[in-house]
């Protein structure tokens, strides 16, 4: 029950569900309805509940580089995972130069069940002149737009000058 917690004591505070058992997704915008007349509309009873039959998961949600050097180029993957029902596209929205931010990745439809991998590149660079006591942080969200939705991915790093 919700009323009660592991030890069988009353809840004190309110139980917040997950997001994904809310039916929405972090970090996402979702997109206007356009119908897509190749598509074609599903009229399977089983799948008639479901609101989002694209859909992407980011693994890991999100980047922290951590602190690096200057002048030094890192580099982490992303894994993009299709768990919709049908084979779908995406494309990055390759992050500004000043960010020092790059993301390589093989475009082209992914199929329902398997995944793709982003590879977030980072020059880490220092580009403000005032006095930050040796450090600089980057941030910076990484747009993946797909089909229904825009995903945020976001980037954290402190770059020491």
């Amino acid at each position: 029950s919700l009323m009660v917690d592991v030890a069988g004591q009353t809840r004190k505070d309110k139980v917040t569900l997950p997001s994904s058992l809310q039916g929405t997704k972090p970090n996402s915008i979702p997109n206007k309805k356009v119908e897509d007349p190749v598509a074609g509309k599903l009229n399977t009873s089983s799948l008639a509940t479901r609101q989002d039959l694209n859909s992407f998961h980011l693994i890991p949600p999100r980047v922290t580089f951590g602190v690096l050097k200057e002048g030094c180029t890192y580099a982490t993957t992303v894994i993009m995972k299709n768990v919709g029902v049908n084979f779908s596209r995406f494309r990055v929205k390759q992050p500004p130069p000043h960010t020092g931010l790059r993301v390589m990745y093989t475009p082209g439809p992914v199929a329902a069940g398997l995944q793709v991998e982003l590879e977030i590149e980072i020059f880490a660079m220092v580009i403000g002149g005032k006095d930050t006591a040796g450090v600089e942080e980057v941030s910076h969200d990484i747009e993946i737009l797909t089909e229904t939705h825009t995903l945020l991915l976001p980037v954290k790093a402190n770059i020491l000058c």
